[in-house]
């Protein structure tokens, strides 16, 4: 497997015969949670900038050399943002306390991120539809991220007002 092939399917998660995105979203999940606990959320903010300008690059490379938009085994995508709803949950969760909210929180973002990815509601499907080349294979689940991160944030306050 070339190293291209290896970060657009995010280490082979996209190579899943069923639900790749899903795979992709799952395999993203407890990477960005140990970064978040080993090196902070900075360093995943930095990293998240980082494997979004170079999976728009990788993307237009790729669709150019097979002539196809978005295969469903491209999921760089899905960990960009897997991790943003991971970061703005994150950001919530670390002001509130309550049995269980690291769980709830990695939970919530994950469910709320395969949820906005797959819905595309709004601007996220207009992107989807709309935008060609590697901007439009990202910049979708970066919004889908950051949506799902706010929904997220959401839930996990309102379940801290049940505590």
């Amino acid at each position: 497997m070339t190293l291209q092939k290896l970060f657009l399917t995010f280490f082979g998660a996209g190579l899943s015969p069923k639900a790749p995105g899903t795979a992709g979203s799952l395999a993203a999940l407890p990477v960005g949670a140990a970064i978040i606990y080993y090196l902070g959320i900075e360093s995943l903010f930095m990293l998240t900038i980082a494997v979004t300008i170079i999976g728009i690059f990788e993307v237009n490379k790729y669709e150019k050399q097979t002539g196809t938009h978005d295969q469903s085994h491209i999921v760089i995508d899905e960990a960009v943002g897997m991790w943003l709803s991971l970061m703005i949950a994150y950001s919530t969760m670390i002001t509130l306390s309550y049995p269980y909210i690291e769980i709830l929180a990695l939970v919530f973002s994950f469910a709320a991120f395969r949820l906005f990815d797959i819905w595309k509601p709004s601007t996220i499907g207009w992107i989807d539809r709309e935008w060609k080349g590697g901007y439009g294979v990202m910049m979708d689940d970066v919004l889908a991220g950051i949506a799902a991160g706010l929904l997220t944030a959401l839930l996990l306050m309102g379940v801290g007002k049940l505590f």
